[in-house]
């Protein structure tokens, strides 16, 4: 280690005590209360100066300083140094490395004897120990976003009541610029949540490749370090904006220091402004924020050139994926269990799935205006949300065959068969439909008679209907009745009785019969949902 450096009135008397006196070192050092190796060292210089003793009289102080001391010269002082600030920036970078940027540098100095690659790595660390700390965590442009609710709630005056609802404030900053970004919201639950991340990337033109929330239940349903469980609804949002959501380690704030800081310069930037203003909306409250929000973007940082706008601008914007075509529209997610009636139950009302599925767990996605039904990822159904309690929403490719031949047979097509049956028939569903409060509610016993149709054919129909209206029996069981016991096949008062012809036997096949085949066949051609036992029975 060198000695230390004297002052020119010791070193004049050093050189008076050796030089005139012929003192030994140890005995000069006493005398001037110096070490040994002081005296020797400051000889030494003496000697390499080549100046006469006694000195000349014109060499003052400083000029003999200047030939015992002279200055050194630095090599480093030579070399070109690297502009740590941009080699900061662009570490930055997508798969950008100090190897890299070393490298770049070298060739940019090829005959000014650049410094090496250890000498390059080193002395950058030391540099970015004299940067704040939140500007030296080293976020690539691009890559992640971090979101978080800030502590520190906000009251908001309901200028009709009077009534005080504190609202939440929502905070998300870019990795790489430190962009900032902030709403208040009535509260924490899901949709706001949602809402929120929508309003985020909105805000900042364009997405991440990865979002990094805390554990707060409103995303992460179960909090695991290797594999969390997000909310569906966040996960589904996540899917749609081709984002990757990792949330911190659980108790680890260190994970989300970009997002910490974020919050509290947030707090103390806009929170600790507005604390003395009153507020009788959110969307002032907002405007109020948002105006803060820009001066604290355009704000220059202490310790790095630039502001966050700036370096949002200027680099991290040309790097964020691009917004999907369809903006998010919020939905929830439930399970559910497919009924023996192939309808899963949402909110008091009846959607249906395929037939299929009956008794197989589903997931139902629910969003304002749709209801979509998924079964191993794949969606199986899809319905307008109803909110008719009670209600069923059935589409009839949901439904079994046999199920789905019955449904199809409305008031019209009743109508249709009726006429085609005779006008007695006719004349007896209009009756049935007409007493009732609507069709539908007669379709049933219509349907009863048309069975009968095909049981005992359209003339002992028309005959049993005809007996049925003259007597006020405007019911199927009445016409049924009168099938059984025969009566269809008695005059009437006042109408003639027929005439049999003289080659009527008890085997030979008559109109009846020829009309119960025909009404199979019509029916055949009606695609009615007849079963074998009903076809042996008309033969």
């Amino acid at each position: 280690m060198p000695a230390a450096r004297l002052t020119m009135r010791t070193t004049r008397e050093i050189l008076r005590l050796r030089l005139d006196l012929g003192r030994t070192h140890r005995e000069i050092a006493d005398a001037c209360r110096k070490s040994p190796s002081t005296v020797g060292d400051c000889l030494t210089r003496f000697r390499m100066t080549g100046l006469p003793w006694p000195l000349p009289e014109e060499l003052d102080d400083e000029q003999l300083e200047e030939k015992l001391y002279p200055k050194v010269v630095d090599p480093e002082a030579e070399r070109p140094l690297p502009d740590w600030e941009l080699v900061h920036r662009e570490l930055r970078r997508k798969h950008v490395t100090l190897q890299l940027l070393w490298a770049e540098y070298v060739a940019a100095h090829p005959n000014d004897r650049p410094f090496n690659y250890s000498w390059f790595c080193h002395t950058y660390r030391k540099w970015t120990d004299r940067v704040d700390l939140v500007m030296r965590q080293e976020h690539k442009l691009g890559e992640k976003t971090f979101v978080d609710w800030a502590g520190t709630k906000v009251p908001v005056v309901d200028s009709r009541t009077g009534e005080v609802q504190e609202v939440s404030l929502f905070v998300a900053v870019l990795g790489g610029s430190n962009y900032t970004y902030a709403e208040a919201f009535w509260n924490q639950k899901l949709p706001a949540w949602i809402s929120a991340h929508v309003r985020m990337f909105d805000f900042f033109g364009g997405c991440t490749e990865v979002v990094v929330p805390d554990n707060a239940k409103t995303g992460v349903t179960k909090a695991d370090y290797f594999e969390p469980d997000l909310n569906p609804t966040y996960d589904d949002w996540a899917e749609q904006y081709k984002v990757a959501v990792i949330p911190t380690r659980a108790l680890r704030p260190k994970d989300k220091a970009k997002v910490e800081s974020g919050v509290r310069i947030a707090c103390e930037w806009i929170l600790a402004r507005l604390r003395n203003v009153t507020f009788y909306s959110l969307d002032e409250l907002n405007n109020a924020i948002y105006e803060l929000l820009v001066a604290l973007n355009e704000k220059p940082f202490q310790k790095l050139p630039g502001s966050r706008k700036q370096v949002f601008e200027e680099q991290e914007r040309a790097t964020l994926k691009a917004l999907p075509t369809e903006r998010y529209e919020f939905a929830e997610w439930k399970k559910a269990r497919v009924f023996l009636d192939y309808h899963v139950e949402v909110d008091g009302h009846y959607y249906s799935v395929p037939f299929t599925l009956v008794r197989e767990h589903v997931e139902v996605r629910l969003s304002a205006t749709t209801v979509e039904v998924l079964h191993a990822k794949r969606r199986v159904a899809s319905h307008r949300r109803s909110h008719q309690r009670g209600g069923h929403t059935t589409c009839p490719e949901h439904m079994p065959p046999h199920h789905r031949q019955k449904a199809e047979w409305t008031p019209e097509r009743v109508r249709t068969w009726a006429t085609r049956s005779g006008p007695a028939v006719q004349q007896m569903v209009d009756e049935m439909m007409e007493r009732r409060d609507h069709p539908e509610q007669a379709v049933r016993s219509c349907f009863g008679l048309l069975r009968l149709g095909l049981k005992y054919g359209d003339d002992r129909l028309n005959s049993a209907c005809r007996r049925a209206l003259r007597v006020g029996a405007y019911r199927y069981k009445s016409v049924k009745s009168i099938l059984e016991k025969g009566l269809d096949q008695q005059v009437l008062p006042g109408d003639r009785a027929p005439s049999r012809s003289a080659g009527h036997h008890e085997n030979v096949r008559g109109a009846a019969y020829y009309a119960a085949a025909t009404a199979v066949e019509g029916a055949q051609q009606l695609e009615l949902p007849l079963g074998d036992h009903q076809d042996r029975e008309m033969q």
